[in-house]
């Protein structure tokens, strides 16, 4: 028997095909936003911060010129640029798990925006320290992940030699891959559930 994942968790992926004309509502980044917020965290120290640049605003231009040159190449087509960042520190000191923690408010917005009809893909490949100096981030505040949210376009919108990546099959680790019982390498699921 075969044991799917909820469909808003098998809808999401990170494609790289926006629609340039596609628009992300100021209320679904809301919502995306508000979902981040109610992630889980180390003793509800809720390290999570975005900057979040909406198309068409400066704070967009500079997320986007932070990024690297593949990601700018079809990021610019997004309805929307965000940042996230880990409070690494507040008034009680150092925070743990503070990247955990934006790991796990950074798939609440992904998902939210799976149910908002959008799409988001998540990269590393953009400038930290360019985004800590431009956006003034204290010492405390450190930069993850870029994410650019927007609609699907099609894969025509990439260049050649992106397209093919953008439409073969999603691959993932085999269930048995993926978790253990007994003794490490003992497959706790079987290899034919996944």
């Amino acid at each position: 028997m075969r044991s799917e994942p909820h469909p808003l968790i098998a809808a999401r992926w990170s494609p790289r095909a926006l629609d340039p004309d596609g628009v992300v509502a100021p209320d679904a980044l809301r919502r995306m936003l508000e979902a981040a917020r109610w992630a889980p965290s180390y003793g509800n120290t809720q390290p999570a911060r975005y900057l979040v640049g909406p198309r068409g605003t400066s704070t967009f231009d500079r997320i986007l010129a932070l990024l690297n040159t593949g990601n700018r190449a079809w990021a610019f087509r997004a309805g929307a640029l965000l940042v996230s960042c880990a409070q690494t520190a507040n008034d009680k000191g150092e925070v743990p798990y503070a990247e955990y923690g934006v790991g796990l408010a950074t798939e609440n917005l992904v998902l939210q925006a799976v149910a908002e009809g959008l799409v988001a893909h998540q990269m590393a490949g953009f400038d930290k320290a360019g985004v800590s100096a431009e956006f003034g981030l204290p010492e405390t505040v450190r930069p993850l992940t870029a994410i650019a949210v927007g609609v699907l376009g099609p894969p025509e919108l990439l260049a050649p030699e992106k397209r093919e990546r953008e439409t073969r099959p999603r691959r993932r680790v085999p269930a048995a891959e993926l978790s253990f019982t007994d003794a490490w390498g003992t497959p706790y699921l079987s290899p034919d559930a996944g």
